[in-house]
């Protein structure tokens, strides 16, 4: 017998099978773990099986319809289920990128003041809008609709209800989803391709018009501004709220094609749909435009001028600092 090592020869079928698990795991997993592309088709499927479920159960119990106006406990009904879904689909990609679910938008410094100053903000801004139509005469006031305690009950409802919607399509579209595809084909193209689908999330809205789905991208856009400047979505949750609130409860407008009931004022579009917004809504108008331009440079003026501004001081002031 020779004592001489003997070369043994692979087994085919062992070496197909092997390489091909590493093509798989390539295809599937990157340095980062499961690959963003894949991360978010995982989250897109378990909140869409969730939503099948929760449509199923809600089914039973009400008829959903929101095709005429809406009121505060089905809004509160459908925005909570909502948020629950949403919040659990993190929740589970959470645990499996092994994060944090607060760490998709909701961690970082001053969350409280930037949540009020969005509030403050939307609130101010869709009444800029709305006073802009009403002296062009696109919008016309047909009286208080609510007065004493029934007007504070609704402010309230409908602030819970908007809340709601805030911090759901936010974290739906702005939260996981924006945080796991920017990883993969950057933040500025992510933005994009998940404003367009914020706005195809509005198709279906009855009174919705194609300017108005153009108009919910370019919120999409901004919000996504802000996400960018804060690394959160505090502000954008606020502005969220405080918008729709506004536009919604107090001055009594269609939202995306929406319209509710209990709200304090009553108005109604007049002219041309182009200018007034016609059945979308104040955000309808062409006059959104000049509105979201303002709102885009005044965020770059105070968020980001003034992030570069004292970035140059803090390093001059540190070159100007002698050692000791």
């Amino acid at each position: 017998m020779s004592d001489l090592p003997q070369n043994k020869v692979p087994d085919a079928t062992a070496l197909y099978w092997s390489l091909n698990r590493g093509t798989l795991h390539r295809t599937f997993v990157g340095e980062q773990g499961i690959r963003a592309g894949w991360s978010v088709l995982i989250f897109a499927v378990i909140f869409w099986l969730l939503q099948l479920v929760v449509l199923a159960v809600l089914g039973h119990l009400l008829a959903l319809d929101f095709s005429g106006p809406i009121s505060v406990g089905s809004g509160f009904l459908w925005q909570s289920c909502q948020l629950l879904v949403v919040a659990a689909a993190t929740f589970v990609m959470a645990r499996i990128e092994k994060r944090s679910s607060l760490s998709y938008g909701y961690i970082g410094h001053h969350k409280l003041a930037r949540f009020v100053a969005g509030l403050f903000l939307g609130f101010s801004c869709i009444s800029v809008l709305v006073g802009v139509l009403w002296k062009a005469g696109s919008l016309v006031f047909d009286g208080w609709v609510l007065s004493g305690l029934a007007s504070w009950k609704y402010a309230f409802g409908w602030g819970v209800v908007f809340l709601l919607v805030g911090f759901c399509e936010e974290s739906l579209l702005r939260g996981y989803a924006q945080f796991t595809l920017a990883r993969g084909i950057g933040f500025w193209w992510s933005a994009l391709l998940l404003s367009a689908v914020f706005a195809l999330g509005h198709v279906g809205n009855g009174g919705e018009s194609p300017f108005g789905i153009i108009e919910v991208s370019f919120a999409g856009l901004i919000f996504c501004l802000s996400l960018w400047y804060t690394k959160s979505l505090w502000w954008a949750v606020g502005f969220h709220a405080g918008w729709d609130w506004g536009q919604s409860y107090f001055y009594g407008t269609p939202d995306s094609g929406l319209v509710t009931k209990g709200h304090l004022l009553a108005s109604h579009a007049s002219g041309s749909p182009l200018w007034s917004g016609g059945t979308t809504g104040p955000e309808g108008s062409l006059l959104i435009v000049p509105l979201v331009i303002v709102v885009g440079t005044g965020m770059w003026l105070w968020w980001g001028v003034k992030r570069k501004t004292q970035g140059w001081a803090g390093k001059h002031s540190q070159a100007a600092t002698p050692k000791t």
